[in-house]
């Protein structure tokens, strides 16, 4: 699992900031295959906090996915990355 918050510097209103998460989460799931939601902050309008799954049969595999999940939002993304935590379980 990875959770992270991103400042959305540029968003003026709710529906920009709607704009700007969905069209993050559409790209995190297209290119990593990840499950994605918004989890906290969804009354900030220029902070958003997001949660992120993968299943795996790999807990390296997984951790490296969802480590590069965090490189592109830091490079790709239309926020600045406050704050990520990954975490992994084994069963």
């Amino acid at each position: 699992m990875l959770q992270f918050i991103i400042e959305l510097p540029e968003a003026y209103s709710i529906k920009d900031k709607r704009r700007v998460i969905k069209s993050l989460k559409d790209r995190l799931q297209r290119k990593f295959k990840l499950s994605v939601s918004e989890v906290d902050l969804q009354e900030s309008i220029t902070y958003a906090q997001l949660g992120a799954a993968l299943v795996s049969n790999s807990q390296q595999f997984g951790e490296s996915v969802l480590q590069k999940a965090i490189n592109f939002v830091e490079r790709e993304g239309d926020g600045r990355l406050h704050d990520f935590s990954i975490f992994s379980e084994r069963y």
